[in-house]
Order: structure tokens, then C-alpha cells, then sequence
């Protein structure tokens, strides 16, 4: 499924015309057992906390983006229960395949009357590039030859909207030794594509299980927490992190600029096994 991606761009409005609101849910790790746990805490109590908060948004998201390792198990059971709670939350909802993930599996549940496949979504004065960084049986990245034309073309065909790319490994170093030998083994192929193209504000993705934010040469290359267990900033060697689970509000603004926040689930304690040494 990786590369099914010749698809009519899919278009919406945003409630309003100055900027663009979306939510960023990631690493949701969820089992076909409703009972699965990871690293002792139940991913899906945890999911719906998240999204709970989500629902209590000021400001209705126009766009849900999950951005990959949706599933632990990559199972038809996992893919159902998360296509039928994203319907439940009326928000129109694009995802993307992380290396926990069946690309085939997930275009086969993860769609209906608001849950799309489509990889490119124009809204407003943005396009959003929705990328499979996953490789089959491997837990590091690589975007295809394939994926990386897509993008160019995509680019190429509306220079004047500005662009938010999204996948799930991290393109850039992030500082735990042990995270960036997994990440997308083809970074400098993006970046050297990305610095071609001035209208690309912002690259997004889940992975890393912590918040990162930086801007280089003036675009945002922007991580959000998983909204199961995280992994300690800074760390060599797999190690949980303390925080708790969450997602991202982003604002994306006419003038290209990006404004997000992190929110967390501080109210409802998680209960996490840190004696468990991966995952």
C-alpha cells in the first residue's frame, strides 16, 4: 500500500480563512486485545484520555492527523476500534504508516465517513503531505523513491500554498543516541528536497515519543509525545520517559507561519512499568 498514492488531492475548508487548526495524534500503540498494555499501561485508556482533552478543544480542529505506530500489533481489531473512535469524533482524519504499523492492513480499516487515506489535503492557503517513511519489517525510516516524487510533485504543483510535510520517523537528530539510529535513514534526500522548495514551513512526525521543536533555515521540524507511554529526552539507551501522554494543536497561519502547543494528560495518573527495558 506504501505507494498507492495517485490519488485526487482532497480538499477542505477551514472554519476560518486567516488560519488553519489541526490536532496532531501519534503513537497510540494500540492492541487487538482491549486489555494490551505497553510497558504496563493500557494504550487505550490512555488514547481516550487524549482524545477526550482533544474534544474540549476552544477552538474545533479542522483536520486530525495521526501520524503512524497507530496500532502495537498491526492487527484488524486495533485498525477497527481506532477507525470507529475517530468517526465518533466527527473530525475529518488523515493517517500515515509508523514501523509498527501494516500499511495494507490499515487502508483496508481505517476508512469512512470521516476517516480518509488520501496523502494530500488542501486546505486554505496550506497543503498538508501526508508521507509512509515505513520499511517493511525494520524499525528505522526511508522514504521510497517513490514517496519522494510525490512529494516533488506535489511541490511543484502548488508553489503558492504553503506546505506542512508529515511522517513518521524523525528527519533530524533529536538527541537520544538510541532514537536516532532508528530514524529516517534518508534525511539528507528530504532536507536537500525541502531547501529546493521556499513554501515548505514545516515537517511533523511522531516516533521519539517526546516533544522536539526547532527551526532551521526558516522551517519548523516539530515532534509531538505519544499519547501511550514516552521516552526520556536526552537518553542513550531505551529509557521511559515521566511525562504523560498527549497531542498537538497547531495553528497554521496565511502568512506561513506555525504556532503549536503541547497539550498533556496531567490529571489522570498512568501507571507505567520503567523495570521493562523496550518495546
Amino acid at each position: 500500500m506504501a505507494d498507492k498514492i495517485d490519488m485526487l488531492p482532497y480538499e477542505i475548508q477551514p472554519a476560518q480563512t486567516d488560519v488553519v487548526r489541526l490536532a496532531q495524534i501519534t503513537d497510540c500503540h494500540i492492541f487487538a486485545d482491549p486489555e494490551g498494555c505497553l510497558l504496563g499501561l493500557n494504550t487505550r485508556d490512555s488514547f481516550e484520555a487524549v482524545c477526550d482533552r482533544l474534544k474540549r478543544e476552544e477552538w474545533r480542529p479542522d483536520a486530525l492527523l495521526a501520524t503512524g505506530d497507530l496500532s502495537q500489533d498491526a492487527s484488524p481489531q486495533a485498525y477497527k476500534y481506532l477507525a470507529d473512535y475517530f468517526k465518533s469524533m466527527q473530525l475529518a482524519t488523515f493517517w500515515l504508516a509508523g514501523n509498527h504499523d501494516d500499511s495494507d492492513t490499515m487502508e483496508m480499516y481505517l476508512s469512512n465517513s470521516s476517516v480518509f487515506p488520501a496523502k494530500q489535503i488542501l486546505i486554505g492557503d496550506w497543503q498538508i503531505l501526508m508521507l509512509d517513511s515505513s520499511v517493511k519489517g525494520k524499525v528505522h525510516g526511508h522514504l521510497s523513491n517513490y514517496q519522494m516524487a510525490f512529494l516533488a510533485r506535489a511541490l511543484k504543483r502548488y508553489p503558492e500554498k504553503h506546505a506542512l510535510i508529515c511522517l513518521h520517523h524523525q528527519p533530524v537528530d533529536v538527541g537520544c543516541e538510541w532514537l536516532d539510529q532508528i530514524g529516517l535513514h534518508n534525511a539528507d534526500e528530504l532536507a536537500a528536497l525541502i531547501a529546493r522548495h521556499n513554501q515548505v514551513k514545516g515537517v511533523l512526525w511522531g516516533h521519539i515519543h517526546q516533544e522536539f521543536q526547532r527551526s532551521i533555515n526558516g522551517v519548523q521540524w516539530i515532534a509531538t509525545p505519544s499519547s501511550c507511554v514516552q521516552f526520556e529526552p536526552g537518553s542513550i539507551d531505551f529509557s521511559a520517559g515521566v511525562e504523560a501522554p498527549g497531542y498537538r494543536y497547531l495553528n497554521l497561519y496565511a502568512d506561513g507561519r506555525i504556532e503549536s502547543v503541547v497539550h498533556r494528560i496531567n490529571n489522570v495518573e498512568f501507571e507505567v512499568d520503567y523495570s521493562i527495558k523496550g518495546y
